[in-house]
């Protein structure tokens, strides 16, 4: 595992998205999270919506689901899966900011969105047919015990399925000093491997192990990101405003755009979902 140098916490995390709200909205859209390009000619909306269309493939979703949404932030994931399913769906941020921003979108009564750290949701055992993390695994504090609270929350038989950032298996001295302990700095996440996560799962339980390398598939995202970001420092103020005199240590996170940009593209860092299901 890769941590950044100062143990962050729920509430380190939280100021991270409080602080950068606008400016992931802005270039990350109310999801947050990558696309899936599968020819290159999608746009980044298309895009979206294919990773959480891939995600969930093969599973027989329908309105007597229960599904938990870890780390909802805008909720957006959430509110897709309930609409197109009927489903009934629990999200939890640790970001205010970006649950004020949620119910300012409108209500849904199927969607729940709650204020909670997941190492303490206080959600019920054996309840939820799904849980899901779309890149939230990576600022948990403790994995193991993200991994036993997603086991205790599901049914059995009820599925895990997971989007997550990867370091490689054995980065070398470059990759970890100029890419891989950076970005986990500005990001304020940690990095695991494959085979981390693996052993975690396999150790808290799950069984019917599937893991899927999409790199390829999604490192375009930050492609977009760059130029977005560079349109805007040159067409609105407050981004100038805010990365060059600002006081905030979140704004470092624009480092990272061009880091893990590189980093995906020399595969010191992947991105893959993992499918697991509770027996």
């Amino acid at each position: 595992m890769i941590e950044p140098r100062i143990q962050e916490t729920p509430e380190t995390v939280a100021s991270h998205y409080n602080d950068l709200d606008p400016f992931y909205r802005e270039i990350w859209g109310l999801h947050v999270h990558h696309g899936y390009w599968q020819t290159g000619e999608e746009s980044s909306e298309e895009a979206t919506i294919a990773l959480i269309e891939h995600l969930f493939q093969g599973l027989n979703l329908n309105a007597k689901s229960q599904i938990c949404d870890i780390g909802c932030g805008y909720g957006e994931t959430s509110r897709y899966l309930a609409k197109k399913y009927g489903s009934d769906v629990t999200g939890l941020s640790v970001s205010r900011e970006q649950l004020e921003i949620a119910k300012s979108l409108g209500e849904n009564p199927s969607v729940h969105l709650l204020h909670r750290d997941w190492m303490k949701n206080d959600l019920p055992s054996d309840f939820f047919d799904l849980a899901f993390s779309i890149e939230s695994s990576e600022h948990m504090p403790d994995l193991r015990k993200f991994f036993q609270e997603a086991y205790r929350v599901l049914r059995p038989g009820g599925s895990l399925r997971i989007c997550a950032w990867l370091s490689k298996e054995n980065p070398n001295d470059w990759e970890m000093k100029h890419l891989l302990k950076p970005i986990c700095e500005e990001g304020r996440l940690r990095l695991c491997s494959v085979s981390e996560y693996k052993q975690l799962m396999s150790e808290t339980g799950f069984s019917d192990y599937h893991y899927e390398d999409i790199t390829d598939q999604v490192k375009k995202t930050w492609t977009l990101c760059i130029q977005r970001c560079a349109l805007k420092f040159l067409t609105d103020p407050k981004y100038l405003r805010f990365f060059l005199k600002g006081s905030s240590s979140n704004k470092k996170f624009l480092l990272s755009l061009l880091r893990i940009r590189a980093a995906y593209e020399s595969k010191s860092m992947t991105y893959g979902i993992f499918k697991v299901v509770k027996p």
